[in-house]
C-alpha cells in the first residue's frame, strides 16, 4: 500500500498586517490548485530479487558515488553516505577501505572518526575499534570524545584494566577536570579507594583551584577519613598561602570542623580567615563565624563576631571615602570599646592621615576633633604622657594658623601642661598663639586660666592686650570692669567705663552704657547714674532708654520729692521728644509702659489724662514704588494719636477761615430793578453775589471779538445759576464793600 502524498510545510505568516494590494478568495483557490499540479509524485520503489539485478544495482550506485567523490573530495558528508551506504550492503570491507581514503583526505575531521568508530563498534569488530581509537586518541589526542567513547566500550567489555591503561594515557595529556572526575568515579565504582585518592592528589597538583582541593576533602570526609580530609584542607591553606587566600576554602574548612564538633577548631579558623582575609571578600565568611557563634558560642564570643563585623564594614566605609571624618569617629568609638590600645591608636593613625584638601576652617571642624580625642586618648586611657604631648604639637604644626586657627587645640594643650605642674609651658604656649593667631576665645581662656590661678596683675595685662587687639569689643570692657569691681578697685573700674565710651566704634555701645549704669546703681551712686542717663539721651531717643530711666526714678528715694512724679515727668519728656522725633510706633510703645506705670501708681486723674493720650491702630492704604519701578498700593497699620487729632483739629478751622476769607475777596455785589424770571418788576431791591471770574478765562470766552475789552472785568457763574436780571444794565457791582470803578452791569 502506497503512502500518501504529504503536503510541503507552509511558513507561519508573522506580519499579519493587511498587505497593500489585495487578493480575492477566487485568487487564493486558483493558486492553491496550481501548487498541488506542481506537486510530483514520489519514484517508484525498485525491488530486487535476482543476484545479477543486484550486483548491477550496486554497480551504478558506486560508480554514483565515486564520480560525487571524484568531483569534490573535500566533502566529508559525500564520503560518510558512501561508507554508511557500503555499510547498508553488508560490505564493511569496502565501508572500511571508504573510511580509510577519506581519513587520508582529511584526518582532522572528528565526524568522520566517530562515524567510523560507530561502524566498527556497531559491527562488533572490537579489535579493529580498539585499533582505530589507539590510531585516533594518537592523532587527535586533545579531543575528549575519543577518550570518553574509548574508556565506555572497555569498561562494557568489562575490560577494567585496559580501561584503567586508557585513563592513564588520557590523564599524560592533562585534561579537563571533567575528564579526571570520570577517572575518579571509574575507580569509585570498583571501591578502588586507593586508587581514586591518588588520582585525586594528581588532579589538584594539576588543575590547582580551590573548588578541586574542597572536593577532594570532601571525598576523604564522605568515605569516613575524617584525619585525611582534615590534612587535604590543611595542605591547601599552606598551598596557597596569605596572598592567594580565598573566602571558600576556609568557610569549607570551618564547616566541616563543625559538622565533626571541632567548634573551638571552626572558630580559630573563622578568626584567621577574618584576620587575613581582605574585608571587602569576607562577607560570607563574617555571616557564617556569626551564625556558628550564635548556635555554640558564648555571649562574648557573639560580641566579638559582632564587632569584628563592623570593624570590616567601617573599614569597606572609609576606604570608599576617607575624608567622611564621622565613619572615622564611629569606627574609633568601636575600636577604644575592645580596649586593644595598639589597634587603636593605628586607627587613629590612619584617620588623622587624611588632612583636608582645602585649607578653609568649615573643612577642618570635624577633622580636628581626630586630634583632640586622639590626644585625650593618649592621656586618659593609655596615660602616655609623652605622646599626648607629641600629638598637641604635631597638631598644632599641621594647622595654618595665617589663615585660621583654633583655640580649643591651645587651650587644651596649655590646660594639659598644667596638669602636668608645667605652667611655665602652658604661658608660653598661650603667648605664642596670642601672638600668632590673637582670637577673642584665646584672651578668654587666657584670663580664664589666670584668673583660677588668682593672677590678677596677669589678668589686667592680658585685658590690655586685648582691648588693644580689639578695642571695639564692648564684652572685653565690661569683663575689665567687672573684674575690677570684683577687686573693689572702683575708680579703676569708672576709668574703664568711661574710656570704653570714648571709643569712635563699639560693636554694642548699648550693652556697655547699660552695663556702666548698672553698675553705679549697685555702687548706690544714683546720681551717677542719672546723669549717665542724662549722657546716653544725649545720643539716642530710643523708647527702652526712657523707660528703663523711668524706672530707675521710680525705685530711687528722694526726701522731699515723690519718686512717681519724678517718674512721671520723665514719661512726658520722652512722650514730647517721641513726638517730636516722629517716631509713631517707640511712642506708642512708651505710652503703653506708661499707661501700665499709671494703673500701678497714678490717681484718678492721672488715669484719665494717659488713656486720653492712648492712640488708635488704624489700617492705611499708601503708594509705593516696586523694585521694577511700577507704583503699587499696600496697606499698612498706624497710629492715631488723640492729642495730635485735636491740633490738627484746630489747624484744619484756621485754614477754613483762611480758604474762606481768600473765597469772599472773589465775590461781587450786583443790585438792581430789573425783572424777574416771572417777567414782573420787584417792588424792592433786589441783589445777587457773583463771582468774579480771571480775565484769561474771560478773553476765552469773548476770543470771537479779540477778547475782553480793556476797562471791563467778567462775573457770574459758569453754569448761569445766579445772575442780573433783565433792566439791570447799569447796577452797580460793589467788591469788598467798594464800588468797582467801571459800574454798568
Amino acid at each position: 500500500m502506497e503512502k500518501p502524498q504529504k503536503m510541503p510545510k507552509v511558513a507561519k505568516v508573522k506580519n499579519k498586517a493587511p498587505a497593500e494590494i489585495q487578493i480575492t478568495a477566487e485568487q487564493l483557490l486558483r493558486e492553491a490548485k496550481e501548487r498541488d499540479l506542481e506537486i510530483l509524485p514520489p519514484p517508484p520503489k525498485q525491488k530486487i530479487s535476482d543476484p545479477h539485478e543486484l550486483a548491477d544495482y550496486q554497480h551504478r550506485k558506486r560508480k554514483a558515488f565515486e564520480d560525487t567523490i571524484r568531483k569534490n573530495r573535500m566533502v566529508i558528508s559525500n564520503w560518510i553516505k558512501y561508507a554508511k551506504w557500503e555499510e547498508t550492503q553488508k560490505q564493511i570491507a569496502r565501508a572500511r577501505s571508504i573510511y580509510e581514503r577519506a581519513l587520508d583526505v582529511d584526518h582532522r575531521s572528528i565526524t568522520l572518526w566517530l562515524k567510523y568508530l560507530e561502524m566498527e563498534m556497531s559491527n562488533r569488530q572490537v579489535n579493529h575499534a580498539r585499533n582505530l581509537f589507539d590510531k585516533a586518541v594518537t592523532i587527535l589526542p586533545r579531543i575528549n570524545q575519543f577518550w570518553y567513547k574509548y574508556t565506555y566500550m572497555e569498561e562494557m567489555l568489562e575490560n577494567i584494566a585496559g580501561a584503567r591503561q586508557v585513563f592513564e594515557r588520557w590523564m599524560e595529556w592533562e585534561p579537563d577536570e571533567q575528564a579526571w572526575q570520570t577517572y575518579i568515579n571509574f575507580e569509585l565504582r570498583y571501591k578502588e579507594l586507593d586508587r581514586a585518592r591518588q588520582i585525586y592528589e594528581r588532579f589538584v597538583m594539576i588543575h590547582p583551584e580551590v573548588k578541586n582541593w574542597i572536593k577532594y576533602a570532601r571525598f576523604e570526609a564522605n568515605n569516613g577519613f575524617i584525619k585525611g580530609a582534615r590534612s587535604v584542607y590543611e595542605r591547601a591553606v599552606t598551598f596557597y598561602g596569605d596572598e592567594m587566600i580565598d573566602e571558600k576554602l576556609y568557610l569549607a574548612f570551618a564547616r566541616f570542623e563543625e559538622s565533626q564538633r571541632e567548634h573551638d577548631r571552626a572558630r580559630v579558623i573563622y578568626k584567621y580567615a577574618i584576620d587575613h582575609i581582605p574585608k571587602e571578600r569576607a562577607e560570607e565568611i563574617y555571616k557564617a563565624y556569626t551564625i556558628h557563634e550564635k548556635k555554640y558560642g558564648d555571649r562574648e564570643d557573639i560580641e566579638l563576631v559582632t564587632v569584628s563585623k563592623h570593624k570590616n564594614k567601617y573599614d569597606q566605609l572609609v576606604e570608599k571615602d576617607p575624608y567622611n571624618y564621622d565613619t572615622w569617629f564611629d569606627y574609633l568609638k568601636l575600636m577604644e570599646s575592645e580596649e586593644n590600645h595598639d589597634q587603636t591608636r593605628e586607627i587613629y593613625e590612619r584617620a588623622i592621615a587624611y588632612v583636608p584638601p582645602k585649607k578653609e576652617k568649615e573643612y577642618w571642624r570635624r577633622y580636628i576633633y581626630l586630634w583632640i580625642n586622639y590626644a585625650l586618648f593618649e592621656e586618659l586611657e593609655t596615660q602616655d604622657l609623652d605622646r599626648c604631648r607629641n600629638v598637641y604639637k604635631v597638631c598644632l604644626q599641621l594647622i595654618p594658623h595665617k589663615i585660621f586657627t583654633f583655640a580649643k587645640i591651645w587651650l587644651m594643650y596649655a590646660k594639659f601642661e598644667i596638669r602636668q605642674k608645667n605652667l611655665d609651658v602652658a604661658r608660653k604656649f598661650l603667648g605664642t598663639s596670642l601672638g600668632m593667631c590673637p582670637k577673642n576665645k584665646l584672651f578668654r581662656g587666657y584670663i580664664e586660666l589666670e584668673m583660677g590661678l588668682r593672677e590678677f596683675d596677669r589678668c589686667r595685662k592680658l585685658y590690655e592686650k586685648w582691648l588693644m587687639y580689639e578695642p571695639e569689643n564692648c564684652t572685653t570692657w565690661m569683663k575689665y570692669a567687672e573684674l575690677e569691681t570684683q577687686l573693689v578697685d572702683l575708680d579703676r573700674a569708672r576709668a574703664i567705663y568711661e574710656l570704653g565710651l570714648k571709643q569712635p566704634r563699639l560693636d554694642m555701645p548699648e550693652l556697655l552704657w547699660k552695663s556702666y549704669i548698672d553698675f553705679e546703681i549697685s555702687q548706690g551712686e544714683p546720681q551717677n547714674a542719672r546723669q549717665l542717663f542724662e549722657r546716653l539721651l544725649e545720643r539716642s531717643i530710643h523708647v527702652k532708654i526712657w523707660i528703663a530711666y523711668a524706672k530707675f526714678e521710680l525705685c530711687n528715694e528722694y526726701e522731699d520729692v515723690d519718686p512717681v512724679s519724678v517718674a512721671r515727668r520723665v514719661f512726658e519728656r520722652a512722650n514730647t521728644a517721641l513726638k517730636m522725633n516722629g517716631d509713631r510706633e517707640s511712642r506708642a510703645i512708651l505710652l503703653d509702659a506708661w499707661k501700665d506705670f499709671e494703673m500701678d501708681k497714678g490717681d484718678e486723674d492721672s488715669k484719665k489724662k494717659i488713656m486720653d493720650k492712648m492712640p488708635k491702630r488704624i489700617k492705611k492704604t499708601v503708594k509705593v514704588m516696586g523694585e521694577d519701578g511700577m507704583e503699587g498700593w499696600q496697606e499698612i497699620y498706624d497710629f492715631e494719636f488723640p492729642e495730635d487729632e485735636a491740633k490738627q483739629t484746630t489747624i484744619r478751622l484756621l485754614s477754613t477761615a483762611k480758604n474762606w476769607k481768600k473765597a469772599i475777596e472773589k465775590v461781587g455785589l450786583v443790585a438792581g430793578w430789573g425783572k424777574t424770571e416771572n417777567g414782573d418788576y420787584p417792588n424792592y431791591l433786589l441783589s445777587v453775589a457773583v463771582l468774579t471770574i480771571p480775565k484769561s478765562q474771560c478773553d476765552d470766552s469773548y476770543y470771537a471779538i479779540g477778547g475782553l475789552p480793556q476797562g471791563q472785568i467778567c462775573a457770574g457763574y459758569p453754569d448761569g445759576r445766579y445772575d442780573a436780571c433783565n433792566g439791570d444794565g447799569g447796577s452797580p457791582l460793589v467788591i469788598n464793600d467798594r464800588l468797582v470803578d467801571y459800574p454798568g452791569v
